[in-house]
């Protein structure tokens, strides 16, 4: 196995799923005191597998057709653009 790799990836997605939309639907999910916990956990947790395993798919298909060097160019430029975005509505709404 290639730690390096698998750590960094474990921490990207960690990281970016703190805080998100998602985790705040598992949080009330959870806070339902009728609901098991563990069926809220396997739940989340096989959505966040199966989404994972579509963007796994979904990069080795691509990356068949597409060089590496501008599938990060690519990446990098949508980040920007998200990143401008939000900037942009946080700015118009205050």
């Amino acid at each position: 196995m290639e730690y390096k790799v698998f750590l960094t990836v474990f921490m990207a997605v960690f990281i970016a799923e703190l805080g998100d939309k998602t985790q705040l639907a598992t949080m009330l999910f959870a806070a339902d005191k009728e609901v098991s916990k563990l069926t809220v956990f396997a739940g989340a947790s096989l959505a966040l597998i199966a989404a994972s395993g579509i963007g796994v798919l979904a990069g080795g298909l691509i990356s068949q057709h597409v060089s590496e060097k501008h599938l990060q160019f690519v990446a990098g430029m949508g980040f920007v653009a998200i990143g401008i975005w939000t900037l942009s509505k946080a700015l118009t709404s205050a």
